[in-house]
Parts: C-alpha cells; structure tokens; sequence
C-alpha cells in the first residue's frame, strides 16, 4: 500500500518543497513517474496553466518524469491512454480548483480503478485543496455551499483547506452537519504524509494540522505524529 499526502493549498512554492520532495523519496526518488491530473483547474479554463505550473515545480525539485494528464472531465477520465499512465505511475497529484467537478470527473471511472490499483502497488496519492477534499468520506463545496461524498480514499474524514485563511471558518458548520466525522484542517503552505511511525501522520511545511471531532480540537505542529482517531 502506498501514502497518502493531504495538502492545504497554495502549492508550488515556498515551504511546500518539505511535504512534496518527501513525497517524491517516497514515490520511488527523482527518477519515478509523477503524473499530475488538472481536471479541478478545468471549469475556469484554468487547467493548461495550473498543470504547467505543477511540471515546473517538480522538475525545480529534481523529479525528472512529470507529466500532466490530459484528465479534465468525465469522458477524459476513461481515455485509454490516461488510464494506463496512472497505472504505471509512483506519484499521482491532484491539483486544487473545483471540487465538485473533480469528484464528478473520477467517481466510477476507470482513471479512479487505476490510481486504486497504483496506490495498492505502493504509489503515493497526493492531491492539494480540492485534490486533498474529494479524496476524503465527504467535501464542503463552498461554490454550492453543500456537503457531497468523496471518492473515500480516506473514511470518516472531510479536509477543510486554506485552514489558516479562510477554511477554519467552515469548521462549526461542518461539525454539526458531519456529527461523528473528523475534520482535517490543514494550513496553506502544509502538507500532511501518513509516513510516520506505525503509519501515523506527520505534517510538513510552514503550518500545522488543526482535527475537530464533535467538540473536542487539537494542532498537531510539523513533524508530530498524529493519529486522525482521537
């Protein structure tokens, strides 16, 4: 089985090389395949750009096998080609941008069979904002103000990105309407891993991991192991 890293947003410089050069080690070193699905980039046209920018970033940190997908709706998300290449990938990222257009995009698709099947063969499964959202039990879409289900990847979870800034503000709602669930509150700039101890979680980057449940809170600084049953 692979890792899972959960980042909060505002990728691609700065503290994020902590989190994303651990992720790479973990992937295999600077020679595993990293591909990068744009698809939350997408409704805004937004896409092309964001997946440039993931390319550059990866290289800037040594990767020397990134590629971007050309995944960026339903239809795509079952395209052969695209299928194969996560198959055969170490590091799959998942940018941020639209949540629900991600999720609708993967759910019951043959791209979402192969990063399972990638993920179970040990690749890490990285996904920023939106990417970090749908691959939990339930995601808060701010755009329809509403609470969906996730592609499940972690269960009994729900992230709250850009904690920091503006996701931390979600919190009180979300612990109402998700009684029982744990919510990940994760700093922009911050990424989580579970490569700890035991397969515990640990947080890298400038900020740090804020779980609720019910009405009980706790922060966990970078590199404190952290368990998301509490």
């Amino acid at each position: 089985m692979g890792t899972i890293l959960l980042e909060g947003g505002a990728e691609f410089g700065a503290e994020m090389a902590t989190p994303d050069r651990r992720a790479i080690e973990l992937a295999g070193g600077l020679g595993a395949s990293v591909c990068i699905i744009p698809a939350a980039a997408a409704p805004d046209h937004n896409h092309q750009r964001a997946a440039q920018n993931g390319i550059h970033w990866f290289k800037k940190l040594g990767a020397d096998n990134v590629s971007a997908l050309p995944l960026i709706d339903r239809q795509s998300a079952d395209d052969p080609a695209v299928v194969e290449a996560l198959r055969r990938s170490k590091m799959i990222y998942l940018l941020g941008g639209f949540p629900r257009h991600l999720a609708q995009s993967l759910a019951g698709s043959k791209s979402w069979q192969a990063i399972l099947t990638a993920h179970q063969a040990g690749a890490v499964i990285a996904g920023s904002s939106a990417g970090a959202m749908i691959l939990c039990e339930h995601y808060y879409d701010p755009h329809q103000k509403n609470i969906f289900s996730g592609l499940g990847l972690l269960s009994g979870c729900c992230v709250l990105p850009h904690h920091d800034t503006f996701g931390k503000s979600w919190a009180p709602m979300l612990a109402q309407r998700l009684a029982g669930v744990v919510l990940i509150g994760i700093d922009e700039q911050t990424g989580m891993l579970n490569d700890g101890p035991a397969g515990r979680w640990q947080a890298y980057g400038a900020g740090g991991v804020t779980l609720y449940k019910n009405e009980r809170r706790q922060l966990f600084a970078a590199g404190k192991p952290f368990d998301l049953e509490f």
